[in-house]
């Protein structure tokens, strides 16, 4: 195979490779979410009651809108210095560290990809703030309290903007292996494979997790009856 041929059969497999990880774990948190991190979080936040404890809720997301600004903020940063040096960039590269299509046309496609997945980071993480903005005074209104139509609004509010903060975490992980590229398609083929491999592991749960969890909801669902 040619030097320049890679680009188009690597870097293609590569994402091909991570998208249908995380499609196996979109089908896994709808079907089976206590398999999941991100479902057993889900089903916690849902059963969780900001109501008993106002001070206490509104410190733990302020700490979430705190994370999620932090990432939002290092997102757009990021896609100015690379807006920047795209634009200052006079020529294509030829060091020698880089195995595969090396024209111009491709660098731009490198860095626009990059910029892309930064941006889709920002926007993720605005409306993860947006949410969380929103579940903070939703969670120490007075009139809320001893409603369950209320907790399930806020908790459903809650979980959305831990779902825009993880799709927001995930543009950063697929930036790895687009900053890779840069170098050429074998190291961007390469982290796709080990950054796919090390977020199962990541995102799958143990059966202590799992038994843990069940036996918690059952300990509230007694409670609940009592």
């Amino acid at each position: 195979m040619e030097e320049k041929q890679l680009d188009s059969v690597l870097v293609p497999l590569g994402l091909a490779l991570f998208l249908g990880y995380h499609l196996w774990l979109l089908f896994t948190i709808i079907r089976s979410p206590t398999r999941t991190v991100i479902g057993i979080n889900s089903q916690t936040r849902h059963k969780w009651d900001p109501l008993k404890n106002g001070v206490l809720a509104v410190q733990t997301i302020r700490n979430n809108i705190m994370a999620s600004t932090l990432l939002a903020t290092t997102a757009i940063t990021l896609s100015s210095l690379i807006s920047v040096y795209v634009s200052n960039k006079s020529s294509s590269p030829s060091s020698k560290l880089i195995y595969g299509n090396k024209s111009p046309v491709m660098s731009s496609v490198k860095f626009f990809a990059i910029l892309l997945c930064f941006l889709m980071a920002f926007l993720c993480n605005v409306q993860s703030i947006r949410y969380y903005a929103h579940v903070s005074f939703l969670a120490t209104v007075p009139t809320s309290q001893g409603r369950r139509d209320a907790i399930e609004y806020v908790a459903r509010n809650l979980n959305r903007g831990s779902f825009f903060w993880s799709l927001g975490l995930r543009a950063f992980y697929l930036s790895f292996p687009l900053f890779l590229w840069v170098f050429g398609p074998i190291p961007m083929f390469v982290c796709c494979f080990i950054m796919s491999f090390v977020l199962y592991f990541l995102d799958t749960t143990t059966t202590f997790t799992r038994d843990l969890h069940s036996h918690s909801i059952k300990q509230e669902a007694i409670a609940e009856d009592l």
